[in-house]
């Protein structure tokens, strides 16, 4: 049986009146099973939050610095800066607002059944293609049958929507998708899984056109998006320019262009820009420079988020495929004195298993040891004390910085290690595949979701090789328990193994940070770096 609302959502409600859930959390939750961001913040007799609207103007160009990559299938991205440009021209069927809700797009609402094995998607009505043609549940029954397709090399998509999978063939299993009528479609799951509508919301899940087949979307650039790509030069700019023909479901597509302009990643060069009326927003701002953009009067957004970077170490090279050995240097790093040093302790310190605490299944653990005794000594024990670890990690100032901060550290405990700083270009080509290294991991609205993503063994983004049976049992598990709560039960125990096993060291969460001239309306900075481009206009 479908239920209208799913009936956790009260529970939730009387938690967050009884103080033991936060606003945020609350709504988070609510909105995942199904209920539109009004009704959630009504249960709990709160004010929906409304924008300050300033009037719009319509036309314009905005100028934005980003860099810019090569563009591929977009359930291959592997970075939010390919999504943001082709949202120009392609949506997505529900939305990770700031606020921590997920809430519908091109999907209009959906219902849940108890058990998260069931989905019945409403699709939007009214939305068509910019070729004419309109937009309808067999649209996105061909998306899914895309996403599901495990064989395809490097799609991470699969993994989000592993519950619909065929376990033998990787492809999606027969009827877990039944396409009911032009605007409605029922997904059924071959087991729980309550991330489902949060994961359409990831950057991967853009929803193409059944016309496409592969390659480049810029090529045939069919979609429901307001804009349309007119130039993509890698490594100097991409541009977006209003679609004139086009009648955009929504409100909004206001720019008459938008300009991505790469400076690469050196803040100074961004500042510069800034400073010379070049730029009108930075896509991100980092470090020292959040005071320094101050400085010059731009304006400032923030939010607290589950951003992080994650120093793993790849199981599948010695000595890293020793747990004694992960241990050890994980032993001699203190997170928060990383997080001081490296990011000015704009974030709160993390714990090394990839779970915050914004999200609603985390389980507090016992505070992380730090003992550079014990580490050099287990290092000793295992006949390494001589072995000179090496650690790679992209030259973007704060994650350079992160890096060398843990670097110190282990020097200081005595133990020998070797910094390799790469530019972008060379570190991305092969991210998966140094011995040890740092990735940023952007957030996701469940921790559930980027374990999944990141630490089931063989999944494409597992860059860490750490396979371990219980954990993926256990994370299946929680995937399947809609009360955070009672997950939460579950979350000790996976947390836990990611802590004893030594997966990686971990130093912080990170608030995230944008600028403005001021000249233009909803820019705010998104946890994941998004650009609601549809909805950015300048204020009059």
């Amino acid at each position: 049986m479908i239920r209208k609302t799913h009936p956790a959502v009260e529970m939730y409600a009387q938690e967050y009146r009884a103080g033991q859930l936060s606003r945020r959390e609350f709504i988070s939750r609510a909105t995942m099973l199904g209920v539109t961001s009004a009704a959630a913040y009504g249960l709990i007799g709160v004010a929906a939050p409304t924008a300050a609207r300033a009037q719009a103007v319509k036309g314009g160009t905005l100028r934005i610095n980003m860099e810019t990559k090569a563009l591929k299938d977009p359930r291959l991205w592997d970075w939010t800066e390919l999504a943001n440009f082709c949202r120009g021209w392609l949506d997505y069927l529900t939305t990770f607002n700031r606020d921590g809700s997920v809430t519908g797009s091109l999907c209009e609402s959906w219902t849940v059944n108890d058990d998260a094995t069931q989905y019945t998607l409403n699709l939007r009505q009214g939305v068509t293609w910019n070729n004419g043609d309109p937009f309808t549940a067999a649209d996105v029954a061909f998306n899914f049958e895309r996403w599901a397709d495990g064989t395809v090399e490097g799609n991470s998509m699969a993994t989000r929507v592993a519950a619909m999978m065929d376990p033998e063939t990787k492809t999606l299993a027969s009827g877990a998708v039944e396409v009911v009528d032009d605007h409605t479609l029922v997904l059924s799951l071959l087991r729980p899984d309550i991330s489902v509508m949060a994961a359409l919301s990831d950057y991967p899940a853009a929803v193409v056109h059944p016309s496409y087949d592969g390659g480049n979307p810029m090529d045939n650039p069919i979609g429901t998006g307001a804009y349309l790509p007119e130039v993509s030069e890698i490594g100097v700019q991409q541009i977006l320019v209003r679609n004139p023909d086009h009648d955009y479901w929504r409100e909004g597509g206001y720019l008459d262009r938008i300009e991505f302009i790469d400076l690469g990643t050196d803040q100074s060069s961004i500042l510069a820009a800034a400073d010379g009326d070049e730029i009108d927003l930075t896509y991100r701002t980092d470090g020292d420079f959040v005071e320094t953009f101050d400085a010059i009067g731009w304006s400032r957004t923030e939010v607290v988020t589950a951003n992080t970077l994650a120093v793993r170490f790849n199981q599948n090279f010695a000595p890293y495929d020793k747990r004694e050995v992960r241990k050890a240097l994980q032993l001699a790093v203190n997170n928060a004195t990383v997080m001081d040093i490296a990011i000015g302790g704009m974030g709160i310190p993390a714990e090394n298993h990839h779970v915050c605490p914004i999200h609603p299944e985390y389980a507090e653990l016992p505070p992380l040891p730090h003992d550079p005794e014990a580490a050099l000594a287990a290092l000793q024990d295992a006949g390494l004390a001589d072995t000179v670890f090496e650690l790679q990690s992209i030259d973007t100032e704060w994650q350079a910085n992160t890096c060398n901060a843990v670097a110190a550290q282990l020097r200081d405990a005595g133990i020998n290690v070797e910094r390799n700083i790469l530019p972008g270009a060379t570190f991305w080509n092969g991210w998966t595949e140094y011995p040890w290294s740092a990735t940023e991991w952007g957030p996701r609205p469940l921790g559930v979701q980027v374990l999944a993503l990141a630490y089931k063994s063989g999944v494409p983004w597992n860059e860490s090789g750490f396979a371990n049976a219980e954990f993926d049992s256990l994370l299946d598990q929680a995937l399947g328990v809609a009360d955070a709560d009672a997950r939460r039960e579950i979350m000790v125990k996976v947390q836990q193994i990611m802590q004893d096993e030594g997966v990686m060291i971990q130093p912080y969460w990170r608030s995230v940070y944008n600028h403005s001239n001021g000249r233009f309306a909803n820019v705010d900075v998104h946890p994941f770096y998004e650009l609601s481009l549809h909805d950015i206009h300048m204020i009059g």
